[in-house]
Order: structure tokens, then sequence, then C-alpha cells
């Protein structure tokens, strides 16, 4: 069984930056490809980024390209999301998951964090 635990949402403006952490527990979590996943409301579920169990070939949404970094810290069992020059358009909830393979999420999600974009 894996679990996944977001933190680091908040509200912030237009901008500005915010670090969400998706902290990883269960013996398959290591091997797993996270991706990181956003939704407003009316929306489907988007992959805004992906990277693979070694914390190598980040993916991003091309909405986010340059803006998001996505990383991996395999000590801590932990995956970050670096959201810099943050819009109103990135106001939503921000869910990870895993294991994630190219844009289809797996069978593990977190319980999601809230991003506010003020301007």
């Amino acid at each position: 069984q894996v679990q996944l635990v977001e933190s680091g949402g908040g509200l912030v403006q237009a901008g500005g930056s915010l670090r969400l952490s998706c902290a990883g527990s269960g013996r398959a979590f290591k091997n797993y490809a996270v991706g990181w996943f956003r939704q407003t409301p009316g929306k489907e579920r988007e992959l805004v980024a992906r990277i693979n169990w070694l914390g190598k070939m980040p993916y991003y949404a091309d909405s986010v390209k340059g803006r998001f970094t996505i990383s991996r810290d395999t000590t801590k069992n932990t995956v970050y999301l670096q959201i810099d020059s943050l819009r109103r358009e990135d106001t939503a909830i921000y869910y990870c998951n895993a294991p994630t393979v190219n844009e289809t999420p797996g069978d593990y999600w977190g319980q999601g964090t809230q991003v506010t974009v003020s301007s």
C-alpha cells in the first residue's frame, strides 16, 4: 500500500512562488513515477508535471513549462513541485499521484493541497 501526503499550498499573490511537497510511504513508492495533477471546479484533473522513480526525466505540461520545476529526493521519499511566477489560472487543488504512466494516473492519490493565486 502506498500513501501520499501533500503539503505546501496556500494563498499567494500573482508573481509569487510556492513549493509543494508530496511525501510518499510504502515499499513500492520508491519504484514509482510520480505525477502532480491539478483540478479546478468543473474540470478534469490535468497532469502538470511528472518525474520518474530515479528523480530524472521530468515532464511538464506546456502550460507550466518554464515556471514549474519537479524534483525528487529519494532519501526522503518526497517529490517537490516548485511553482514560480504564479498566475491566477494556476489556482487549483494540486494532487500527487503514483504510479503515473505518461499522462495516465495510477491508483494512489494524495488528499490534495489548495493553491490560490490572488491578483
